[in-house]
């Protein structure tokens, strides 16, 4: 899933092969877009697009493409980059006194050197302790573990609801998807939908587990994609306004 459109270019094949290490960038005024070339030899044009995640843009490019048309392609879409890029949602720090998104709710999180253990949600409070570096990787590691078990609570929920079986469930920072389900059953889901709605993260977690039955969109996947979780549409909506934003946290 992407979060901004891509622009493609079927010219690019005809031009000198690029230096593997050489990347570009987009300066306009105070905004600076690094961006990254992935060369790709599947690639049959040039794609452009906004990594919201990593504050970067990539270019992905066929073999052989030369640096002077990657220039050329990059200045055409320039004020579509730079807009985008200015119009992302700031970002919200893992750090002391910040309110985090935690599914309806939201919780400020709270450090304290002094506190032991893993962190703990006390009322509209995550506290976290330990030395004051290590609090991002630890509030961090704690949404990992709760997007962890509310998405295996949905999945068996849902599963049973169809007469289904997953295989096995992984939790992962997936820049480009939401969820995935591979061929043997096994369901992929990003740990940033804790930070959503609850009834966002179930939509995903139906969509992945229509999959089991459908590997397709057809519209019988999209009936038991309704069936388990009503408002799909809505919720697909709101991914697509508000999951740049997701991106943004942490």
């Amino acid at each position: 899933m992407r979060f901004f459109p891509s622009f493609a270019d079927p010219l690019a094949r005809r031009f000198d092969k690029v230096p593997p290490d050489q990347d570009l960038a987009v300066r306009d005024g105070d905004c600076f877009i690094p961006v990254e070339i992935r060369r790709n030899p599947k690639a049959r044009r040039m794609t452009l697009r906004l990594d919201s995640h990593n504050d970067q843009a990539v270019l992905t490019v066929p073999t052989g493409t030369g640096m002077r048309r990657m220039r050329a392609f990059l200045d055409e879409h320039t004020t579509w980059l730079v807009e985008s890029f200015r119009a992302l949602p700031p970002r919200i720090p893992f750090q002391h006194g910040i309110d985090v998104p935690l599914l309806d709710g939201t919780v400020t999180i709270f450090h304290d050197p002094t506190h032991r253990g893993k962190c703990r949600v006390e009322g509209d409070v995550l506290l976290v302790g330990g030395d004051g570096p290590h609090v991002p990787r630890r509030v961090r590691d704690h949404l990992k573990a709760e997007a962890r078990r509310e998405i295996s609570a949905q999945v068996d929920i849902l599963t049973e609801r169809a007469g289904l079986k997953a295989g096995r469930i992984t939790v992962r920072d997936q820049v480009s998807r939401w969820g995935s389900c591979a061929a043997n059953g096994n369901l992929s889901f990003n740990w940033r939908l804790v930070c959503a709605k609850a009834d966002i993260l179930t939509y995903v977690v139906a969509h992945e587990v229509a999959h089991l039955r459908h590997m397709n969109h057809s519209p019988a996947f999209w009936s038991l994609t309704e069936e388990l979780a009503p408002g799909s549409r809505k919720a697909r909506a709101w991914l697509r306004e508000h999951g740049a934003a997701l991106h943004r946290i942490g």
